[in-house]
């Protein structure tokens, strides 16, 4: 059982040219509780962020509501699948990413209820921030 955070507002899913800079509404302050994930790819700057935070000349899929897992140690295995396969069986999609202190999981926020009620039969538990 894991206890995981619904993170306020929606997200999205961008993508800009390879080599592109990180553009500067990424950047964080020292009282930003925002998550960005920034991923530089062969063909491609790939970032999750805010959909307010959205680098202009992205190509970009909003609409996407994080769930942040809780109490997460790298030496844990079997999170993501514990998360994942459920929701798969429930033909919810899904964007994951991880840093250093946890793993997030996005899904579409018009599956949202059915994602949570997924989530919540499986035995993890969801608090909303």
């Amino acid at each position: 059982m894991l206890d995981l955070d619904l993170l306020p507002g929606e997200y999205a899913v961008c993508r800009l040219p390879a080599g592109s800079a990180l553009p500067a509404a990424l950047t964080a302050g020292p009282a930003d509780k925002s998550v960005v994930s920034v991923t530089w790819g062969v063909g491609e700057l790939s970032v999750i962020c805010p959909i307010d935070r959205v680098p202009a000349g992205a190509e970009a899929d909003t609409a996407w509501r994080c769930l942040r897992v809780e109490d997460l140690s790298l030496s844990m295995t079997g999170v993501l699948a514990s998360l994942v396969g459920p929701l798969a069986d429930a033909r919810v999609n899904i964007v994951t990413f991880s840093t250093y202190d946890t793993d997030y999981l996005l899904v579409p926020t018009v599956r949202l209820t059915e994602a949570v009620n997924t989530l919540t039969a499986a035995g993890h538990r969801i608090a909303s921030q």
